[in-house]
């Protein structure tokens, strides 16, 4: 079978390229355009932003001229824009998710609600969609996977994304009959659960980055969601409410993922975790029962057993997304996906003493951070899946700084896309 590489050049050879449609030209969005348009057989033909000069920017940025970059929203120019071989640049989410020159689709918005109305509408005009978008993954996956299943499209996350990365450390040890103990990442930075736009700030500016995208990292929402997809793909689950966040160095993993039993912390094998000291990388425990294999693996310089470490040290997040838009286009095949429905729930905890009439806010915000819980002891507590929350949810009674926010503590002033899906999902599964 040919490298996706491979099968690029020879598409590029065949005079073709896949046609690729993107909704978002943040700093992912940005990126992706300009490596994509360094590669063979493959081309970002159209990309959406409520800001279009966000997206002409990002065109330019890769390279492209300005007079081969069309702003419409009218599906006929851009249809034919795309056959003489320029890009579109448009407002028009829906004209992204509907081109019928468009083969794969990615959402890179980041908002919960605006992916999952992204994906359903890319699977409801039957192309692949690659999210970009872990939060609406864990929150409507499961639902979104099993229509895409059925309309014989691809959903998957996105290589690069740190639980793309962890999958492919999974796929290779299970190919190859290792037991799974652990799957995890590092933490870029020390957990404050108080972080919110303000605090991080000062941080941001230095980055380029957003405060709150900073902040939703701070406060550890991003690891629970990001091991919650992993959890959702594998089967696995957090040891305890919020995983553990070991500290220690590559060499230290092996060890730190023990038993109780054993000596250990661990309450259970076949657990999501993340470690402080080891970002950027991502990593997989394994142990094997066999007296040869182990034998082997001391040979290898893995250690001494009984568990045994693989660590990638890098994730290129969004510059890495085209090999999972090549392998859902060439191979139809997810680069990960929610295989196992859900597994984790990450749920939403008051970051400060919230009120009765108060609003909440989004992730990254002021008001709510997320904490990866198993999903049936989210069911059984009623809470509030993080990935439900935005602008229009009201407090209908005070919940203490810390408590998990549960349904019966909130009120809708306008129902979204991502509630109507989960609900569906609720009662599907």
């Amino acid at each position: 079978m040919l490298g996706l590489n491979r099968k690029l050049q020879r598409l590029e050879d065949e005079g073709s390229y896949i046609k690729v449609g993107l909704v978002g030209a943040g700093q992912m969005g940005r990126g992706m355009i300009s490596q994509i348009e360094g590669m063979k057989g493959m081309r970002v033909v159209i990309t959406a932003d409520l800001m279009v000069e966000n997206v002409e920017n990002a065109y330019k940025n890769a390279g492209i001229d300005a007079a081969d970059i069309v702003n419409t929203t009218d599906v006929y120019k851009a249809s034919e824009a795309v056959r003489n071989n320029q890009v579109i640049a448009t407002s028009d989410i829906k004209l992204v998710t509907s081109l019928p020159e468009v083969d794969v689709v990615v959402d890179a918005t980041g908002v919960p609600n605006i992916g999952a109305e992204i994906a359903w509408d890319t699977i409801l005009n039957k192309k692949h969609i690659v999210m970009l978008n872990v939060e609406a993954d864990v929150t409507v996956g499961p639902l979104l996977k099993k229509m895409a299943d059925a309309s014989g499209v691809v959903y998957t996350g996105s290589a690069g994304d740190e639980p793309g990365a962890i999958m492919e450390l999974y796929d290779f040890a299970d190919a190859i009959g290792f037991e799974i103990v652990a799957l995890g990442k590092g933490k870029n930075n020390p957990l404050n659960l108080e972080a919110n736009p303000a605090t991080a700030e000062e941080e941001a500016k230095t980055k380029g980055s957003s405060p709150k995208m900073l902040a939703s990292f701070q406060d550890g929402t991003k690891t629970m969601v990001e091991m919650n997809a992993v959890a959702n793909a594998t089967g696995f689950s957090p040891d305890q409410p919020g995983m553990h966040g070991f500290s220690g160095s590559v060499s230290d993993l092996p060890g730190l993922f023990i038993e109780k039993e054993k000596g250990g912390q661990l309450n259970g094998r076949k657990v999501v975790d993340f470690v402080n000291g080891v970002a950027p990388g991502v990593f997989a425990i394994i142990a094997s029962d066999k007296e040869e294999v182990n034998a082997e693996l001391k040979y290898l310089k893995m250690g001494d057993g009984p568990n045994y470490v693989l660590y990638r040290p890098y994730h290129l997040t969004s510059l890495e997304t085209p090999l999972s838009i090549a392998k859902a286009y060439f191979d139809h095949e997810a680069t990960i996906a929610p295989y196992y429905g859900l597994q984790g729930e990450t749920v939403t905890v008051a970051k400060k003493d919230l009120n009765a009439g108060d609003y909440l806010d989004s992730i990254g915000g002021f008001t709510v951070y997320g904490k990866l819980l198993k999903a049936n002891e989210a069911n059984e507590m009623n809470a509030l899946p993080l990935g439900l929350i935005d602008k229009n949810v009201r407090m209908k009674k005070a919940v203490k700084k810390g408590d998990i926010i549960t349904y019966d503590a909130i009120e809708q002033t306008k129902e979204s896309t991502i509630w109507k899906l989960r609900s569906m999902q609720d009662r599907e599964f």
